[in-house]
């Protein structure tokens, strides 16, 4: 009995072991790798545009080296009120102007480089103290026509120059006259050169391109805004009852603009109204030449003078001084400190302060 019941269970165990099936183990999962974000690559900076590294000696702006010691060009500009615009006028570093025979003024134009200039004109005759403020720049000077005496002085100082008049064969082929001008405007405001044209000439000359080592021009400029002066935002030159300058203030691009006969005063490449950085007035003497039957005159521009300098809507009294000829202007404040220009172009007056007087408003 023992004996069956033990048979018994050994049964039911084994239908009991046998009946169940082994769970298989539970598979891990493989997770799968979360994507790690690669850093994004910072940005590289941007460099800042990179600028000519040579200062033009007549602005203090940047400009190609190559051009840095270049002998710059004075051009003789018309002024006369039938011949406007003037062409090429808004790109000159320095202009100059003075009066001339008849209660008109002339402008002389100095450029550095001709490099992008275009046309030029209407190209005017010349005079002994235009030519004396051209060679103030150790400049080479273009001009048509001039006065007996200023063809004289043109040998005697052995001026480098290119005359649209009486020049050589090589040198008229520089000029041309603009027939539309010719015809609206008349001949003698017709005559034009460009940049382009002078450089031309000035390759396959025998005059040198670059300054002697004895020259030098050691006007300083700077960033920082004319302060301590007189509010000078509008000014007005009352040259001759012919010829009235205005200099208006523009403080959004730092520079005065200029108009005169009633109207702004443009460049006729650009139709641009020509912007000056400085304004400066000087004083000086001015007569009529004895004996000179077309009224032409004689303008001293070398011993010393005062004068004014207008920048950045304000005005300083100045002393300025030359002791001959073949030196540029040299400016100081009234308390004898060299005088720095505003970094830009310059606009240079010269006046008899018996016959001509300024106005600020």
């Amino acid at each position: 009995m023992k004996k069956r019941g033990l048979a018994l269970l050994l049964t039911l165990l084994c239908l009991t072991g046998c009946g169940q099936k082994e769970e298989p183990a539970s598979k891990i999962e493989e997770s799968e790798p979360i994507p790690v974000e690669a850093p994004a690559p910072e940005p590289e900076p941007i460099p800042e545009p990179v600028g000519p590294a040579g200062i033009n000696p007549l602005t203090g702006l940047p400009m190609e080296p190559e051009y840095e010691q270049n002998r710059p060009v004075a051009v003789m500009l018309n002024n006369l009120k039938k011949a406007q615009p003037q062409l090429g006028v808004s790109m000159a570093d320095i202009i100059y102007e003075v009066p001339a025979e008849g209660g008109i003024t002339r402008m002389l134009g100095v450029y550095q480089t001709l490099d992008g200039v275009g046309n030029l004109g209407s190209i005017r005759s010349a005079r002994p103290y235009y030519i004396e403020l051209a060679m103030g720049h150790d400049a080479l000077y273009v001009h048509a026509g001039g006065s007996p005496e200023a063809y004289q002085d043109l040998k005697s100082w052995k001026v480098d120059y290119i005359d649209g008049v009486n020049g050589s064969a090589s040198q008229s082929a520089v000029f041309w006259r603009d027939p539309e001008w010719k015809k609206n405007k008349g001949y003698e405001h017709s005559l034009l050169a460009s940049g382009e044209t002078i450089q031309s000439f000035w390759d396959n000359s025998k005059y040198p391109k670059t300054h002697q080592n004895d020259y030098s021009y050691s006007q300083t400029f700077t960033d920082d805004p004319l302060t301590g002066g007189t509010a000078a935002e509008h000014i007005k030159l009352y040259y001759t009852s012919y010829k009235t300058g205005l200099f208006d203030y523009d403080a959004e691009t730092g520079k005065y603009l200029v108009s005169q006969y009633q109207a702004p005063y443009v460049d006729g490449n650009t139709g641009e109204q020509v912007g000056v950085t400085n304004l400066l007035i000087l004083e000086t003497s001015i007569s009529a030449i004895s004996g000179d039957t077309a009224g032409r005159l004689k303008v001293r521009t070398t011993g010393e003078g005062e004068g004014t300098l207008y920048r950045s809507g304000q005005c300083i009294p100045i002393h300025w001084s030359r002791s001959n000829r073949d030196v540029p202007f040299s400016y100081t404040t009234s308390d004898g400190q060299p005088l720095a220009l505003g970094r830009g172009n310059s606009y240079v007056c010269l006046i008899n302060p018996g016959s001509s007087r300024v106005e600020l408003s």
